[in-house]
């Protein structure tokens, strides 16, 4: 016996000697595969209250009613809710005094007979941690990747064990589930982009962290949420949207940042392809930045998280170094028009060579990716030592300077035009010093909201003058 199904079968048979736990399974989509481990073990009959699947949709939709999407969050909601209010309402006054009930579904898309682009799913259990307690709730949203559908059935099987066990036996170390969740599998297999957590055990529980928790522990390559804190699923996000998204420390946000993003986006409207919709907007921190120390200050991610909600963004922790990647990410989920902004030194270093090495094709194979899927950039310009400089006045490598031509005469590459001159003085890092050296100054280059929140939260250093003069 292989050692992940020697795992995984010790998972299953230890879910089934549990004698506390019974339940209801509800799995559509690729088959019974979370279940079909309970049943081959051993013991199931003291766990599985019942196993179904409603595979046809009329029938789904008389169990659980409509939905616009069978295989989103809301259709594993409803089966969630419906399969654990059956089992209170049927079991528990003959044995809810002493059973911890749960109710486990998944619904999925595998790859079929004619294949399918994006083989993904939703799977969840809801569960109490002790006998008539309030109900516990874990969501979580995978991407299969094997290419076989006899291998992702296998995949599922597996994770959905890992849930159902991490659950049960860890529920009170949160990071610790995130972590047993590809026990036995590898991410060349399964991606994590979301997990939710919700219920009595997990009030204290900030989601933020633990989207940040799925991207370092390369769950996934990115993790996204709202300016009020709530764990966002890129593929209903970002679904047949077109992107806007600007990249940066936001060590704090100021004036620029907002700016760069405002400006950008007057300039993408105005592109013919849109048809005058609006894009969505997005703030992007990569890894690389967040352990720019050598590794990931939670407390300093959680500020920056902090502001960039006060300034109403929607944000997305990547792990997507190169500009490419994190295009071919977004255009996963739309076939509509994508933006970049970016100031004119993150331009600069976009031509530099040394960041393309590892790839073939080097700098020309990169901006081949960056470019296929209709991307634009958008470049802010940069004042320093009272030289502007713009798209067209940067100079790159002279053997690139070509290739640069090419790419801003075809609008590839498009320079802000329209921009608050005021702001080009402001740079996060010089913010950063007088917020610390206690320089007020600092208030006049980021906006009323962002400013109140370090004051009041006394962050990246601050400390109120009054207080530092009395002592």
């Amino acid at each position: 016996m292989l050692r992940e199904n020697t795992e995984t079968h010790q998972k299953a048979l230890q879910i089934n000697l549990d004698e506390r736990k019974y339940g209801t399974f509800a799995e559509i989509g690729a088959g019974q595969e979370v279940v079909r481990w309970l049943f081959r073990v051993g013991g199931a009959s003291g766990t599985i209250a019942k196993s179904m699947s409603a595979y046809d949709m009329t029938v789904s939709d008389s169990i659980y009613g409509t939905c616009e999407r069978y295989v989103s969050q809301p259709r594993l909601q409803a089966m969630l809710d419906l399969e654990y209010q059956l089992l209170i309402d049927r079991l528990n006054e003959k044995r809810g005094g002493d059973t911890e009930f749960f109710a486990f579904a998944d619904t999925v898309k595998a790859a079929g007979y004619k294949g399918t682009t994006e083989c993904h799913g939703w799977m969840g259990v809801k569960f109490q941690t002790t006998p008539r307690g309030e109900p516990n709730q874990i969501l979580i949203h995978v991407r299969m990747l094997d290419k076989e559908n006899v291998l992702q059935q296998e995949a599922l099987g597996i994770i959905g064990t890992n849930l159902l066990h991490a659950a049960f036996e860890h529920y009170q170390q949160p990071d610790y589930v995130i972590r047993l969740l590809l026990d036995n599998l590898s991410t060349e297999r399964i991606e994590v982009d979301m997990i939710k957590f919700s219920g009595p055990e997990f009030t204290f529980i900030d989601h933020r962290l633990m989207s940040l928790h799925l991207v370092s522990l390369g769950l996934s390559d990115a993790a996204m949420f709202g300016p009020n804190g709530e764990i966002l699923q890129p593929s209903e996000v970002l679904y047949k949207k077109p992107i806007l998204v600007e990249r940066g420390s936001f060590r704090p946000v100021t004036y620029v940042n907002l700016d760069m993003l405002d400006c950008a986006r007057a300039q993408f409207m105005h592109e013919p392809r849109l048809e005058g919709e609006e894009p969505l907007l997005l703030m992007e921190i990569t890894m690389k930045n967040l352990m720019a120390s050598g590794e990931i200050d939670y407390h300093d991610f959680l500020v920056r998280a902090d502001i960039l909600g006060a300034s109403g963004a929607t944000v997305v922790i990547s792990d997507y170094f190169e500009y490419y990647r994190l295009a071919a990410y977004l255009s996963r989920y739309t076939n509509k028009m994508i933006g970049i902004t970016m100031g004119v030194p993150s331009l600069r270093d976009l031509f530099d060579e040394k960041y393309y090495d590892h790839l073939e094709g080097g700098i020309l194979e990169s901006f081949g990716r960056l470019f296929k899927n209709d991307l634009k950039l958008y470049i802010y310009p940069l004042k320093e030592k009272g030289q502007l400089t713009t798209v067209q006045e940067l100079h790159v490598a002279p053997h690139l300077q070509s290739l640069y031509g090419h790419l801003v005469e075809n609008g590839y590459i498009e320079s802000i035009d329209f921009y608050n001159k005021d702001y080009l003085h402001i740079f996060s890092r010089d913010v950063l010093l007088k917020i610390r050296e206690g320089d007020s100054s600092w208030e006049k280059m980021v906006p009323p909201q962002v400013a109140e929140q370090i004051k009041e939260r006394q962050f990246f250093g601050y400390r109120d003058n009054a207080n530092n003069n009395s002592e």
